[in-house]
């Protein structure tokens, strides 16, 4: 019988919202700073603005009284109204492309970068990083609804209406698995060690902080008709459906046949967006196999539809 240790799990459960913590007060950190720079630019430019309209005005004004004057001097005041309000444009223009960078910024800001980093053999989460946002997913789409599971709360929605579709197309869906804490991963890691060995087990279960399930946003699908295993996946109606239609939620395969990381898991699947989704699809890319700068480019976008 395994003992129970209820004093380290009081100090997992403390570690863990410690991490939470001084992770959200960083963001928060980095954004205001970020807000205050950016409103100071805004700011400045807007004043520039007023400046150069107040300067029409005048000579607008000088304009008028020139004509009854002279012909070359309401010309020379004609020349530089048209160069203020080229002036005006060109700031407007600028305080636009500002805007439109504090929008980009901003919805940076409030999105996890850690969302598409490769977590399988390359980058590492350690045991505090926990989705800020994680939803129970519907007992419907469970295969055991008594297991439970949980997901990050913005891929929730396309997660039920891929199922939603597939099983409007006579395709049957659940899932198995869903969101994995840092300890999880770590005892099903272990389990699986002991089942099969350490080496059979690295070739398809991640080391805990290494697996996508950590995320928040990776699934490992399954269907009726194999036993509630996951063995013989790929030979399903199920599995042809999502290679088919799961791009178009945002969702991909992530380790293919002949990939680099881990056996062909035709189960398990990963939420980077629609944008990215349908870029990998049409490029016939793995995203493992692409530069994480080019991913990461589209991680403003991950939750638009």
């Amino acid at each position: 019988m395994k003992k129970f240790y209820p004093h380290i799990l009081l100090v997992l459960i403390l570690a863990t919202a410690a991490g939470v913590y001084w992770q959200s007060l960083i963001q928060d950190e980095k954004r205001t700073a970020l807000d205050a720079k950016l409103d100071a630019q805004v700011d400045l430019l807007a004043s520039t603005t007023a400046s150069l309209a107040r300067s029409i005005d005048l000579i607008s004004q000088e304009l008028k009284e020139a004509r009854t004057e002279s012909s070359a001097a309401a010309s020379s005041l004609a020349a530089r109204l048209a160069t203020e309000q080229a002036n005006v444009a060109s700031f407007q223009k600028e305080i636009q492309v500002i805007g439109n960078t504090v929008g980009t910024l901003d919805k940076l800001s409030k999105i996890d970068t850690e969302l598409l980093g490769k977590y399988s053999k390359v980058y590492f989460l350690n045991e505090h990083y926990v989705p800020f946002q994680l939803t129970s997913i519907d007992k419907k789409y469970l295969y055991r609804e008594e297991s439970g599971a949980t997901l990050l709360t913005p891929v929730l929605q396309n997660l039920r209406r891929m199922i939603d579709d597939a099983t409007a197309a006579g395709v049957t869906i659940y899932v198995s698995s869903a969101y994995r804490s840092f300890v999880e991963q770590a005892n099903l890691k272990g389990e699986y060690s002991v089942l099969y060995g350490a080496g059979t087990a690295n070739q398809f279960s991640a080391d805990q902080g290494y697996s996508e399930h950590q995320l928040g946003t990776t699934i490992d699908f399954i269907t009726t008709g194999l036993g509630g295993g996951l063995t013989g996946f790929d030979k399903t109606v199920a599995y042809q459906w999502l290679l088919a239609n799961a791009y178009k939620y945002g969702f991909i395969l992530s380790y293919p046949q002949g990939n680099a990381y881990y056996v062909f898991e035709p189960w398990h699947w990963r939420f980077v967006g629609k944008a990215l989704a349908l870029r990998l699809h049409n490029d016939n890319k793995n995203f493992y196999d692409v530069d994480q700068r080019f991913i990461d480019a589209y991680l403003v976008n991950i939750f638009d539809n």
